[in-house]
Formats: C-alpha cells, structure tokens, sequence
C-alpha cells in the first residue's frame, strides 16, 4: 500500500479546487503513520460524536453477542466503534412512510433500548449532553435515539411527546406533509418545530427541501441538526445542503454532520469516492459555516457488501478522516469540535432551550 502523504493527491487542496486522484483509484492509501499515530492519540483525549447509524434496521437479524464480540456481516459492532475513537453514536431509527411508521418505530427504539441493556459494559443510553460526559467518562458508547422520521409523528404532537419520553432526541423531518411545499412548513409543522424546542428534541434537516430548512431556521428557538450531510455544492444530492443554509448555520449554531456514503461525497463519475472526498466536504463545510458548526456522520450499519467510501469501510475508520484532516494542516482546536466538541454543544443548547409544559 502506498503512504498517503507521499501521494500527490494527498496534497492540500483549495476549497473547490480538487486534484485529481491517480487513474485506477481501486483501494485505500494508507495514511502516515506519523499522521495515524497523532490521530489516534487526538481522538484517545477527544472522542467522536457519530451523527448518523442505521444498525436499527439490522437488529432483528443479528443478535447483540455478535455486536459485542465483532460482526463480520456488518460494517459496524463495538470492537469497531471503539476502534474508531467512537465516544457517542445516534441510532437512527427512521422507518419507511406509511401506515405502519409508528409501530415499526416503536419496534425499533425497543430494539436499540434492548441493545443498550444487553451489552451494559459498553454502551449506555444518553438523554443529555451531560450523559454523553458521563458515559464517555466511563469507558462507555453514549448512545442517543433518534432521529425518528418525521412521518411517524403523523399529526400529532402527542405522538412527538411520546418517543421523547422514551427517550428520542432528534426528528428528520424530510418527507413529512407538513414540512413540504412553498412555504417550507405548514402550521402544523411550524407548531412541531416549536413543541420540539420546547421538549429539547433537535429537528434533523438532512434531506429537507431548501425551503423547510429555510423556515425551519426562522422558526426554531434551538439549534438545529443534519444528521447525514454533505455539501450540495460539491456533490449535488438530495441528503446534501446548498451553500445558502450552510451559511445561516452559523447564526442558528446549528451542526451539519458530514456524511460518509459514497454517493452523498464523491466528486468524479468515473471514480470511486474516497476519504479525501470527505476530507474535501469537512473542509468545504468548515470553510462556509464556519469551524464550530461541522461534525461527522460515518453512516454506518449496513452490511459489508453494501457501498462504502474507500478508505472509511467501517466503523473503525476515523482515525484514516483524522490523519488525513493533521496532513491539510487542521489545528487540534477544530479538530476537537469536529470530533466532539460541536454535536455535544448542540445537544446541550438544545435542551439549555427547552421549556417546562405549561
């Protein structure tokens, strides 16, 4: 395997203004050890936040010893996410739309809740920025429910009361009847928005039309999340957000969590997409919305012959993101936002800004 800073493309690049990768890209570079060794120790002292896992939808086919013990159908299990530097990880919990949303929501917080039981040496569950502290402190995963989708609130706000009772902390509203449309938001979701702030519940705009992350940013009193983004202007993607909204984050103190799925990152059809597209996005993120409002997001838990981003495979993979951030000169004070620092601070403010029912 070749050494990546001894790789041309492995040279810091502008914003926007990328070097082509080598013809016939087929596999990872291995990052500097220098560079490797420097991110581990970074991430030993300042562990990541992880916006965005979609292991729920696997647990009904595996059984938690395997996630304990170290999977091979899986992109992620805990030897794997602590390898990574893995301090906090949001189990996402979205169901496909229809009749059966709630149910299977249900379903699936029962089944992360389970998890979390079963495997008490290594994961507990989080409800505030402080429990993330704690867990972390610990030796333990602090695991966050959500986001549930936002079409499985229906219309209904008692709904929306009820998974925060269970302990969900953010809902993607992308998809749902009342955060579509010109306006961006109806009535209804205009009040969701408002009943989420009021419960601390982070509204997720991954996937959201510009317009609804435009009111949605109008509206809400809290910080915002994107759970599972990149930057639109890079990639053009659906899950992507346009430079417009990127800079309205600052203001908001929102976090956009850069995502790792190929499709959302790579920058050249007849490429595969690589961590330095990643790195290319973080950057690009960082550079539009400034230093404290980016965060990662490896969307991990599907299985091992799914797609993935050469060089981030699984979970373990971080410290390849880091080494590659050390080489372009990132200063270890970003980097501890990008890590943690950031999600974290989000978590807090959003509950800082909840209010008692009335």
């Amino acid at each position: 395997m070749a050494d990546l800073q001894d790789h041309p493309y492995a040279e810091p690049s502008a914003i926007g203004d990328v070097d082509e990768p080598p013809d016939g890209l087929a596999e990872a570079l291995t990052p500097a050890e220098v560079d490797i060794e420097r991110a581990r120790v970074l991430l030993a002292a300042q562990l990541v936040v992880d916006g965005h896992n979609t292991l729920a939808q696997e647990l009904d086919r595996t059984h938690w010893h395997d996630l304990q013990h170290g999977s091979t159908l899986l992109d992620t299990d805990i030897p794997r996410i602590r390898a990574g530097g893995v301090g906090a990880q949001f189990w996402s919990l979205c169901v496909p739309p229809g009749a059966m949303a709630v149910q299977e929501t249900l379903d699936r917080i029962d089944a992360v809740r389970t998890l979390i039981a079963s495997c008490p040496e290594a994961l507990r569950l989080a409800l505030t920025a402080a429990d993330m502290v704690e867990a972390r402190d610990c030796g333990r995963i602090a695991s966050l429910l959500g986001p549930v989708s936002g079409t499985a609130l229906g219309d209904s706000l008692g709904t929306l009361r009820a998974y925060h009772a269970l302990g969900v902390r953010s809902v993607l509203i992308a998809g749902t009847a009342w955060a579509s449309g010109p306006d961006g938001l109806t009535p209804f979701g205009e009040e969701a928005v408002r009943e989420m702030n009021r419960l601390g519940v982070l509204v997720d705009l991954s996937g959201a039309s510009e317009a609804t992350m435009d009111r949605v940013l109008e509206v809400s009193k809290a910080p915002v999340i994107l759970s599972h983004s990149a930057a639109g202007a890079l990639t053009p993607h659906s899950a992507n957000v346009p430079d417009d909204i990127l800079g309205r984050l600052r203001a908001n103190g929102g976090v956009c969590m850069v995502s790792f799925a190929p499709d959302q990152v790579t920058r050249r059809a007849d490429q595969p997409a690589t961590l330095w597209d990643v790195a290319d996005h973080v950057e690009y993120v960082r550079e539009v919305a400034g230093p404290e409002c980016v965060g990662l997001s490896g969307s991990y838990g599907m299985t091992n012959d799914a797609p993935h981003t050469i060089g981030l495979e699984d979970a373990s993979s971080y410290p390849n993101l880091i080494a590659e951030l050390l080489h372009r000169d990132w200063c270890e004070a970003d980097i501890a936002g990008l890590t943690w620092g950031n999600a974290a601070r989000v978590v807090r403010e959003a509950a800082d800004a909840a209010q008692p029912a009335a």
